[in-house]
């Protein structure tokens, strides 16, 4: 039985607390523990959840010339992305349809003008069409088109490249857009920043060691932020206060006084994104895409986060930090700028890999509890539950 038709993952309603909690009104529960370590969980949501809704694979800028690649891992599945001689970006199934080999098993890679199965040679072109295979000459009955490679549905949208593999994709504008809008109020907010006109200043990935839901719980949240990012509270005093930038709809974290940039020290940042409103400088926006994309909106760049769960309690982020071109191609110090939010990073993800091994605690197999700053994940949990039933 595969994960798709795995009956519904049953588990307690996340909402209405205990008794106890209720009386006090405080403490709302979290997801068990199990969520977080159950091989069968994970495989679920990997079905009904990563590959059934949009992903956002690839910086668009990564496909730089006809040809250029990236294969991305989706939920199970593995995908090449791949820029057409019409510059075109193209996402198919990395599978070829022969005998099931993978075609590209390089992270990133150049090809001319075809992609080509390394176990039996069928060749197809940069749209998907099968070619050139030994002796396909010789089978006129093979239509070219139908054994050609499986598309899937790509979108392009703040300069990234998103895809979805599910056969009916969810609507774009809906899942993600919406998830925009929910979050700042409007999608204007978004289109000042002109995030597809930034350019790629820095990449770092992060492998961490623990469930993707305790990676967006965290970024959700800013109740740990006076404990572990002694940093950002210097540049954003009021995450001290434990209320995270995304608890109220269209809020921004306003910089300190004395704070003159989104920096590790507090200095001054790079020119300002022209576009930026004048009520959104001087503040920092953070925003989460469902199910593994955060942006982070500061004034003079932005900051973008590609989760890919790789296990019950492995995560793949790959983190980028983009700025104004003119600034990248000047080849200032951008280190100030970059260190702020790796070391947020490292202290964020560290927390996590400290909290993944209790997950397999009896003392945790009913959850935990979230304080009133942290209610509104409890929305994130109803989703996932809602989404494996």
């Amino acid at each position: 039985m595969t994960a798709l038709e795995q009956p519904p993952v049953t588990a307690p309603t996340v909402g209405p607390a205990s008794s106890a909690s209720s009386a006090a009104g405080s403490l709302v529960p979290t997801l068990p523990g199990h969520w977080y370590t159950d091989p069968a969980i994970f495989a679920a949501e990997q079905a009904r959840i990563v590959e059934a809704g949009w992903v956002c694979v690839a910086l668009a800028a990564d496909l730089d010339a006809p040809g250029a690649y990236r294969t991305v891992q989706v939920g199970r599945e593995s995908v090449v992305v791949v820029k057409g001689r019409d510059e075109q970006i193209r996402a198919f199934f990395n599978v070829c349809r022969h005998r099931g080999a993978q075609l590209c098993v390089e992270p990133a890679g150049q090809v001319r003008n075809k992609l080509q199965c390394p176990y039996h040679a069928w060749t197809y072109d940069l749209t998907g069409k099968l070619i050139a295979a030994p002796n396909l000459t010789q089978m006129p009955d093979v239509d070219r088109f139908a054994n050609g490679l499986a598309p899937v549905a790509v979108r392009e949208w703040l300069g990234h490249v998103w895809v979805c593999v599910a056969e009916q994709p969810p609507s774009f504008e809906d899942e993600v857009i919406g998830a925009v809008i929910t979050r700042l109020g409007d999608v204007e907010s978004i289109d000042h920043y002109g995030v597809e006109n930034l350019k790629l200043a820095r990449r770092i990935s992060y492998d961490v060691q623990a469930n993707w839901k305790l990676i967006v719980e965290n970024f959700m949240e800013c109740y740990h932020c006076a404990t572990i990012h002694p940093e950002l509270t210097e540049v954003l005093p009021e995450f001290a206060e434990g209320y995270a930038a995304q608890y109220y709809v269209g809020h921004g974290a306003e910089f300190g006084e004395q704070v003159q940039g989104f920096t590790v020290d507090g200095s001054a940042g790079h020119a300002r994104i022209p576009g930026i409103a004048e009520d959104q400088d001087r503040k920092y926006y953070a925003i989460t895409i469902r199910p593994g994309v955060f942006v982070n909106l500061v004034p003079d760049h932005v900051i973008v986060h590609r989760m890919t769960p790789l296990a019950a309690d492995r995560t793949l982020v790959e983190c980028d930090w983009l700025f104004l071109p003119e600034v990248v191609e000047s080849g200032v110090d951008l280190d100030r700028s970059v260190e702020l939010f790796h070391r947020v990073n490292e202290q964020d993800f560290a927390a996590c890999e400290r909290t993944q091994p209790a997950m397999s605690s009896r003392v945790y197999a009913h959850g935990g509890a979230l304080v009133p700053s942290e209610h509104h994940i409890a929305e994130f949990h109803h989703w996932v539950q809602d989404r494996l039933r």
